[in-house]
């Protein structure tokens, strides 16, 4: 036996034995003749009918009400008598609490009806004391429940929404840590490693490779290989962290020469325009130092060896990053990596992040365009 179905027989019980005992008393009778009083045994009946449907409470919210109301009916043409009257006031309360959306309707519905109708029937019959008496004793008996449940019923609704609306809030904030992680991870995979492929391939295709270039590319590839270890390992301490923090900051837009070190080392042609990068918002240098990088990459991954300029400028009140290259035109015969549109929403994201805004196509001047502007 379930905890809630104990529970109700266990009041069932306690009610059939508080009623024995009013009965045994003398202290039941509400409404009615105490000279013509209904033999013991009758009430009992009437009493143990009641208790039944008061079993069914939860689980048959319907038959449980209909049950007890009949008991109740029966018992009114007795002579009304409290202990039936308490267990249909406790029926009534539960069925309207717990029962379905449509049956608490129907509740409410002929609750006011019954009201209004006793109230308006005492009103016809007699003085307008008798109606006001009716009236409030019948508010009492049938309203106050049901508006008791009403209102328990409402705040427990309201609770549960909030359960919802917060576990909603749970799921985008995971969401938002997956793709944030997943965007910092792109600019790892795709930002050093890529530029390690690229400069290693440089290296191994260079029949007669000066020395000087040669160090200079195993330079700029240990270089790289260093900081995505270093991007990495901060990665990693972040998700072991105890505390939720804000997004890890190895980079910084001050180090961005290493950048075109780099790009003009795996081939390109890089004519570099720095501007005053002290002071700069965390967010805005971390997301302007992204999207330099993913663009040189795009440029070292799609146009290799062509010509590319870096421009940083400081507005009065937006920091503008723009990167442009030549458009290198490929052969089916050469092929080449074909670019998945990743790296493109990764950099719209970082400026929306910050709340700027980025463009990336052709100029129609034979240049491809990346072009960010975010607010100080």
């Amino acid at each position: 036996m379930t905890a809630p179905r104990r529970r109700d027989v266990l009041l069932a019980a306690a009610f059939f034995t508080a009623g024995v005992l009013a009965y045994l008393l003398d202290l039941d009778l509400v409404l009615g003749d105490r000279d013509r009083r209904t033999p013991m045994d009758l009430r009992l009946v009437v009493l143990g009918l009641a208790c039944a449907g008061q079993l069914f409470r939860r689980g048959a919210p319907v038959v449980s009400l209909v049950v007890v109301v009949a008991a109740a009916a029966v018992d009114f043409y007795l002579g009304l008598s409290l202990p039936v009257l308490m267990v249909f006031i406790d029926v009534l309360f539960v069925t309207s609490l717990h029962g379905p959306r449509a049956l608490h309707r129907a509740i409410v519905g002929v609750v006011a009806t019954t009201t209004v109708g006793v109230t308006a029937a005492a009103a016809v019959a007699g003085d307008w004391r008798l109606s006001f008496y009716a009236g409030l004793q019948a508010f009492s008996l049938l309203a106050v429940p049901v508006w008791w449940a009403t209102d328990v019923r409402q705040h427990r609704e309201s609770v549960e929404q909030l359960t919802r609306i917060a576990e909603l809030d749970r799921r985008a904030a995971v969401n938002a840590e997956r793709n944030r992680m997943a965007r910092d991870l792109h600019d790892v995979v795709a930002g050093h490693l890529s530029a390690i492929a690229i400069q290693s391939e440089a290296v191994l295709s260079m029949r007669e490779g000066d020395p000087e270039t040669v160090r200079t590319v195993l330079k700029s590839v240990r270089e790289n290989s260093v900081r995505s270890l270093a991007e990495m390992r901060m990665m990693i301490d972040v998700l072991g962290a105890d505390e939720p923090v804000d997004e890890p900051v190895t980079v910084r837009l001050a180090d961005v020469d290493r950048l075109v070190e780099s790009a003009a080392a795996g081939g390109l042609v890089v004519e570099f325009r720095g501007a005053d990068v002290d002071g700069l918002p965390v967010g805005v240098d971390v997301a302007a130092y992204r999207i330099v990088q993913e663009a040189l990459t795009n440029a070292l991954k799609h146009a290799p060896g062509s010509r590319t300029s870096v421009v940083l400028e400081r507005l009065v009140r937006r920091f503008a990053v723009e990167v442009r290259n030549t458009v290198v035109v490929r052969s089916k015969a050469r092929g080449g990596p074909e670019g998945s549109g990743t790296g493109l929403v990764s950099m719209a994201e970082r400026a929306q992040v910050v709340g700027g805004t980025f463009s990336a196509g052709p100029d129609g001047a034979g240049e491809w365009v990346v072009r960010a502007e975010l607010p100080l």
